[in-house]
C-alpha cells in the first residue's frame, strides 16, 4: 500500500511537470529525464549559444548529464558516466588551498611523471608520518593545482589524494575537501570512510550533516542507502520513502535494509533480529531497531565495529567476565592491542586472577608454568606489590615481552608508561636503560622560548628575517656587518646551519658582499640526483613528496644537518619560501 501511494504521488508530479514544460514526446527507446528538466533547459540555452559545438561533443555532454532525483542507483550506466567525467577534461583543479598562500604554483604537478609519482606514493603509504611530514603532505596534496597528465590518469591521481586523506584520517579536513569540491562520486570510498567514521563514534548527526551539505546526485549504492536513513533521522520520512521506492523501481534489492527502514518508518510491526556486520550502517540499523540488542565481538569482528561498540557503550562489562573464560579474555587482549578496548579494563581484569603466596613470591619463575594470559596476570600483580625500583623494572620488561610474544605488545602501552613515569631516570641501571627510554614518554616542552646568541649567525636575531620582521635593506646591512666580524675572528667556523641560513638569504635576493665568498664552499652534490632532476624540470609537487618521504616519521628538530641542508636547498631552488621558512624557524633557533 505504501509503495502504491508513493508511486501515485510520483506519477502525479511527473504528469504535472510534463504538462507545464511542454516537453515533446519521446519514444520508449529515449526516456525523458524528468528529474533534471531545469538543468536540461540551461544546457539547451548553452547549446544554442555555442552553435559551433560539434555533434560528437554534444552527444558526450548529453550522455554525462543524466540523473535521477537526488539518489541514483549504482548501475553500470552510472559507473560508466562517472568514469567518463573523470577521464574527460572537465575536472582540472580539486583541492582546498590557494597555491599563492604556500609559495606554490597552479602548475606544480604539470611536469610530473606519473610512473615516478606512483612509485613515491607506494613508498609513502608504508610510512607513519611525523607531524612535520604530515603538514607538508597536506599542503602538497590539497593545494589547488592542475593535475599531472603524463603516465597517470586523473582518476588515479585523485585516488592517491583520497588514499592519503583516509590514512591521515582528519575527518574535518576530509569533509571540507569533499564538500568544497562537491566530489562525493569521484572516489566514493573517501565519502564512505567519512560517514562510517562518524557513525563509529556514535555521531549519526555528523554523518547526516555531510549529506545535507552535498548537492551532487549520489551514485554509490551504499551512500544512497545511508542518505535514505539520514532523511529519516532529519525527519524527512516522506522523502526517504520516495527515494527508496525510486531505487526499487530501478532494480534495488536489499531485504535486510528494507526491513529495517520499513520498521523505522512504521510500515512493519516486526523487524528481523538478524545482525549484519557487512557494513557499519547495517550493524547500526540492527542496533537501533532492537531494544534487546546484544552482540559479542569476536577476533574477526572489524575494527570499526569494535569502535562503534565502544562509543555506544555496548562492550563487555568487565565484571561479568569470569577469569576462567580465557578465550574471551584473549579476545579482549587483542582488542586492546588494536585500540578497540580500554587498556585499563584489561588490567582490572588481571587483578581478579587468584594466585597463591608462593606463586606471587616467585613470580619471575612460576609464571613460566602458566598459560600466557595467567602469566601476564601474575606478573602484573607482582609489579603492583613490588617496591624496589630495579625489581619493578625487571618485571615490567618481562611483562612487555609476554605481550610481544603473542603479538599484542600495544596492549601494554599506556599502563607501562604510567609506571615508567614514576621512575627517576637516575635510578635506572645500565642494563635496563634501553628498555626504559624506548618505552617512557618524555614530555615535550611545547612552550620553549627562543634564546638568541648574537655570536652565532643562525642563533642570532637575524633569524627573525624568516618571520617577516626584517626589511630587506636592514638585513643586508646587518648580515654583511656580521660576516665582516666573523672574517676577522679566526676561531669562528661557519657551521652547516650557518651556511643554510646564508644560502636562504641569497635565494631571496639578499645581496651579500663577494668578499665573503671564501668563508665557505657549496657542495651541490648533496641534493639527491632524482630531486635535482625534479628541480630542473620544475616538478615542485613531486619534489615536495620526496621531501615528505625523507622526513618520514622524524620530527624536523631531530633530522641531521646534512639532510636539512638539501631540503632547504631544494626549497630555495623551487622558491617555496613558506614551507622553507617554517622549517628554518624550527631547526635554526636555540630553544630553552
Amino acid at each position: 500500500m505504501k509503495i502504491s501511494k508513493s508511486l501515485n504521488r510520483i506519477s502525479f508530479v511527473l504528469f504535472f511537470i510534463i504538462i507545464l514544460s511542454g516537453t515533446p514526446s519521446y519514444s520508449e527507446e529515449q526516456p525523458v529525464d524528468i528529474w533534471n528538466l531545469e538543468k536540461k533547459e540551461v544546457e539547451k540555452k548553452i547549446t544554442n549559444d555555442n552553435t559551433n559545438t560539434s555533434q560528437n561533443n554534444s552527444e558526450i555532454q548529453t550522455s554525462t548529464e543524466s540523473s535521477i532525483f537526488s539518489l541514483q542507483s549504482s548501475n553500470d550506466n552510472d559507473l560508466i558516466l562517472q568514469d567518463k567525467k573523470i577521464e574527460s577534461q572537465e575536472i582540472k583543479i580539486i583541492g582546498l588551498y590557494d597555491p599563492e598562500d604556500y609559495g606554490l604554483d597552479i602548475n606544480m604537478w604539470s611536469n610530473s611523471n606519473g610512473d615516478q609519482l606512483k612509485n613515491i606514493f607506494s613508498n609513502l603509504a608504508k610510512i607513519d608520518f611525523s607531524d612535520d611530514a604530515t603538514e607538508i603532505m597536506n599542503i602538497s596534496m590539497l593545494t589547488n593545482a592542475y593535475l599531472p597528465q603524463k603516465n597517470i590518469s586523473e582518476k588515479e591521481f585523485l585516488k592517491f589524494k583520497s588514499d592519503w586523506l583516509i590514512k591521515n584520517n582528519n575527518l574535518e579536513l576530509i569533509e571540507e575537501y569533499l564538500i568544497k569540491n562537491q566530489i562525493i562520486n569521484i572516489h566514493p570510498e573517501l565519502s564512505k570512510h567519512l560517514v562510517n567514521q562518524y557513525l563509529s563514534e556514535a555521531n549519526i548527526n555528523k554523518s547526516c550533516s555531510f549529506f545535507s551539505k552535498n548537492i551532487e546526485p549520489i551514485k554509490d549504492e551504499y551512500l544512497s542507502k545511508f542518505n535514505i536513513y539520514c532523511l529519516i533521522v532529519l525527519g524527512k520520512k516522506e522523502d526517504a520513502q520516495i527515494n527508496l521506492d525510486l531505487k526499487k523501481e530501478l532494480g534495488f534489492k536489499d531485504k535486510y535494509f528494507e526491513n529495517k527502514i520499513n520498521f523505522i518508518l512504521g510500515y512493519d510491526d516486526k523487524v528481523d533480529k538478524k545482525i549484519s556486520e557487512k557494513t557499519i550502517l547495517d550493524f547500526h540499523l540492527a542496533h537501533i531497531t532492537n531494544s534487546e540488542f546484544f552482540f559479542e565481538p569476536k577476533e574477526s569482528t572489524s575494527k570499526i565495529i569494535w569502535k562503534y561498540l565502544s562509543s555506544s557503550n555496548l562492550l563487555y562489562n568487565i565484571q561479568e567476565i569470569e577469569i576462567t573464560e580465557l578465550d574471551r579474555i584473549s579476545t579482549i587482549e587483542k582488542a586492546v592491542h588494536n585500540e578497540n578496548y580500554p587498556e585499563k579494563d584489561l588490567f582490572e581484569l588481571y587483578k581478579r586472577f587468584q594466585f597463591n603466596i608462593n606463586q606471587l613470591l616467585n613470580a619471575e619463575t612460576s609464571y613460566k608454568s602458566l598459560s600466557n594470559i595467567e602469566a601476564r596476570a601474575l606478573i602484573y600483580q607482582k609489579i603492583l606489590l613490588e617496591s624496589e625500583i630495579v625489581e619493578q623494572l625487571k618485571l615490567l620488561k618481562i611483562l612487555k615481552n609476554l605481550f610481544k610474544k603473542d603479538d599484542i605488545n600495544q596492549a601494554f602501552n599506556l599502563e607501562l608508561k604510567k609506571f615508567l613515569a614514576l621512575i627517576d631516570p637516575l635510578d635506572v641501571p645500565d642494563n635496563l636503560t634501553s628498555f626504559y627510554y624506548t618505552n617512557v614518554t618524555i614530555e615535550k616542552n611545547l612552550e620553549k622560548n627562543i634564546k638568541f646568541n648574537n655570536d652565532i649567525i643562525h642563533q642570532s636575531k637575524l633569524i627573525n628575517y624568516f618571520n617577516g620582521d626584517y626589511a630587506k635593506s636592514k638585513i643586508e646591512k646587518d648580515i654583511n656587518n656580521f660576516l665582516k666580524k666573523i672574517k676577522k675572528n679566526k676561531n669562528y667556523f661557519l657551521s652547516k646551519k650557518d651556511i643554510i641560513f646564508l644560502e636562504s638569504l641569497k635565494s631571496d635576493g639578499i645581496q651579500i658582499s663577494k668578499k665573503f665568498d671564501d668563508l665557505y664552499e657549496i657542495n651541490d652534490s648533496e641534493i639527491p640526483t632524482d630531486i635535482q632532476v625534479m628541480i630542473n624540470n620544475n616538478e615542485a609537487g613531486t619534489a615536495l613528496l620526496r621531501i615528505v618521504e625523507v622526513i618520514g616519521q622524524d620530527e624536523l628538530e631531530k633530522i641531521d644537518e646534512d639532510t636539512i641542508y638539501f631540503i632547504i636547498a631544494t626549497l630555495n631552488q623551487l622558491d617555496i619560501d613558506f614551507i622553507r621558512n617554517k622549517i628554518l624557524l624550527k631547526v635554526l633557533p636555540l630553544k630553552v
